[in-house]
């Protein structure tokens, strides 16, 4: 049995999580780190795995709703177990994959200029 693919699930979260954290950074580095978080989600293990896409199916039903930036942003500094996990999970995720595959980065998601990385 083929296992279900988590990037209808997870893939619009992780998105919409590092857009609100880094809202400078180019929307084809953002898809690149979303595309390593649902790679990266896709490889756990399978009980693991499930756990994770179903914690991401009620994430992408919340994101369908009116006002999900705000509700995004409580419950990205919510403790509860599962949720906040899943939260710091992708955050982690992405912001490894920003941060190591573009060290020139800065918080807001924007590039230093050359001139000044030198």
């Amino acid at each position: 049995m083929r296992p279900v693919p988590s990037a209808p699930f997870v893939g619009p979260f992780a998105d919409r999580l590092l857009a609100l954290d880094f809202p400078s950074l180019p929307g084809d580095r953002r898809a690149a780190a979303v595309a390593f978080t649902i790679r990266r989600v896709d490889a756990l293990p399978s009980v693991m795995r499930f756990g994770v896409t179903v914690i991401g199916l009620a994430f992408h039903g919340l994101l369908r709703l009116p006002g999900s930036d705000t509700t995004l942003r409580v419950l990205a500094r919510t403790p509860l177990p599962l949720i906040g996990e899943y939260v710091r999970m992708v955050r982690s995720l992405g912001y490894a994959y920003v941060f190591e595959t573009w060290p020139d980065t800065r918080v807001d998601g924007s590039s230093r200029p050359a001139e000044a990385a030198a």
